[in-house]
């Protein structure tokens, strides 16, 4: 429209507050998410878990439904917090999939097409783009993860009573804690993965290599130097070991199955794990700050 008309006229709508303006990311990626046969078959195979748990509560508390089923009590899977604990390292286990599938498509499309400097051209900072960025991960991990497990405890509480409540307050806080330490990180570290390698394929199998083979080279300095501290360069161990302190040791040496098992002796004190994760929580800021910048300044 030629500027001499004088017939433009600025926005002159409702606007979005300060503090809410990130989500407006999430709100259009979630639409581009639900075009995705494979990603909405994944997601709604991700609750199956909750709902097999969901039942496992229900059958300790129905004496009638285990004698139809020729189930003596005492061979169900007690509710306790391995119970718990397994559940949230299952779970994580598919958030960690479910990530590695979205997450390097979140912030390379931006780069590779030269679109950051448009959203900071708008009044939107980089501290919006990044959490706008990072809570699509979160809402998505949190659905999988601390919210139905929070509902399986209300369930468990709300069957046993309010004596068992008491008792176990700290599972609640643990399936809470554990799950955003375990999606924090995990949203940093692909975010900061997918803005440096622009190839999305490339971006998701990094995040495996850094996963899987920071195992193999704490396996091997372990082996070579005849220690325990190789597991600081371990995500899995250090966060089964931050796991194991959350649930108050119930977990023994599961660490939260699968994924984060932590070997009897193997454990690592628990602030080493805390500052590992801070450290690397810290180096992805710092990869992403050296990326998401509103003009390229040319050597």
């Amino acid at each position: 429209m030629a500027v001499y008309k004088k017939s433009y006229r600025g926005y002159e709508g409702p606007l979005t507050r300060e503090r809410s303006r990130f989500l407006i990311i999430p709100r259009y990626a979630f639409e581009e998410m639900r075009r995705s046969r494979f990603f909405t078959s994944f997601f709604l195979a991700t609750l199956i878990n909750p709902l097999v748990c969901a039942l496992i509560i229900y059958l300790h508390h129905n004496f009638s439904a285990l004698e139809v089923m020729g189930i003596q009590p005492d061979q169900i899977v007690a509710i306790d917090g391995a119970f718990f604990g397994f559940y949230l390292g299952f779970q994580s286990m598919l958030a960690f999939f479910l990530t590695a599938f979205i997450g390097p498509g979140l912030v390379s499309p931006d780069l590779a097409n030269n679109a950051i400097p448009l959203y900071l051209a708008r009044p939107f900072n980089r501290t919006d783009y990044v959490l706008g960025k990072m809570s699509v991960l979160l809402i998505l991990l949190s659905i999988m993860t601390w919210v139905p497990g929070l509902l399986l405890f209300s369930l468990q509480s709300y069957l046993e009573g309010t004596a068992w409540l008491g008792d176990n307050l700290r599972l609640a806080a643990a399936l809470f804690l554990g799950s955003w330490v375990w999606m924090l990180v995990l949203s940093l570290l692909i975010l900061a993965i997918s803005a440096w390698v622009k190839w999305k394929p490339i971006a998701g199998g990094l995040l495996f290599v850094v996963f899987f083979a920071g195992g193999g080279f704490a396996a091997a300095i372990n082996e070579i130097l005849r220690t325990k501290w190789g597991h600081l360069i371990n995500l899995n161990h250090i966060v089964g070991s931050i796991w194991i302190w959350l649930f108050k040791g119930s977990l023994e040496s599961s660490g939260g199955a699968v994924f984060f098992g932590v070997q009897r002796g193997e454990e690592l004190p628990v602030w080493t794990a805390w500052t590992g994760l801070l450290v690397l929580c810290a180096i992805c800021l710092r990869l992403l700050g050296k990326k998401i910048r509103g003009v390229e300044v040319a050597p």
